[in-house]
């Protein structure tokens, strides 16, 4: 998982908001965070609770508990992202091959958290989605998608589940190769690698896709990738 071990110093720590409906998962998370330095500013059981908080408290970072009673986190994060765009949303899921998670990652999840996930691990994953980077690993999105992307989306979402279709002709040729390689699951630093460039133009490339096609992430620019068939199931990992 790229730069999820990596503790980032310079910046302020993120203030979070843990919606689960499970009291314990709550308890247990915001212990682990604020032991590491890293605020919790509130807590909801369910996804109504997790929308009005993030109104009221604007937390940098939602952990957010996809399968909760009422409204669910797939419906919560989908009016989050809507109302709050610069909040960030890391799904949380006890496994993951799920089918809800690939619908999250379409609509603008950072990305996804089994609910195992170790204290350090979790604490560092904060941070990095923060930060404007996404939650990835690629070998477990590359197969996520590659299981969902052909149609079998989560109940309740429909043929129009939350799908990223942008039109590819924006792109110049540099960038639709660069955004190939994102989807087979490379970091900056294996893209500048793989292309030949310096880390620095990679960014530049970057940022630029994300502009054109109204992407907030990589977790998105993954979907697309495979959606579009930039990338395709079963192919090259990169």
């Amino acid at each position: 998982m790229t730069g999820a071990g990596a503790e980032d110093v310079a910046a302020p720590a993120p203030r979070v908001l843990i919606a689960d409906d499970q009291a314990l998962i709550r308890t247990g998370f915001r212990l682990i965070l604020t032991t590491r330095g890293i605020e919790v500013v509130g807590e909801a059981c369910d996804g109504a609770e997790a929308v009005a908080a993030v109104r009221r408290l604007r937390p940098d970072v939602v952990l957010m508990d996809i399968r909760m009673p009422g409204m669910d986190g797939l419906e919560a994060a989908r009016r989050i992202l809507a109302e709050a765009p610069r909040c960030k949303v890391l799904m949380l899921t006890t496994f993951d091959l799920d089918r809800y998670v690939y619908a999250a990652l379409a609509l603008g999840a950072s990305g996804f958290l089994l609910k195992d996930v170790t204290p350090e691990h979790l604490a560092a994953s904060v941070r990095l989605v923060d930060t404007g980077d996404a939650l990835l690993a690629p070998s477990i999105t590359r197969r996520l998608v590659e299981r969902f992307a052909g149609g079998d989306r989560a109940p309740g979402t429909g043929g129009d589940a939350p799908a990223v279709h942008r039109d590819l002709a924006v792109l110049t040729p540099r960038e639709r190769e660069v955004l190939t390689l994102m989807g087979r699951g490379l970091s900056n630093t294996e893209l500048a690698e793989v292309l030949t460039l310096s880390e620095a133009t990679v960014k530049t490339h970057v940022a630029r896709i994300f502009a054109k096609l109204a992407l907030r992430d990589r977790a998105q620019a993954v979907v697309l990738a495979y959606e579009t068939g930039l990338v395709t199931p079963g192919g090259d990992a990169g």
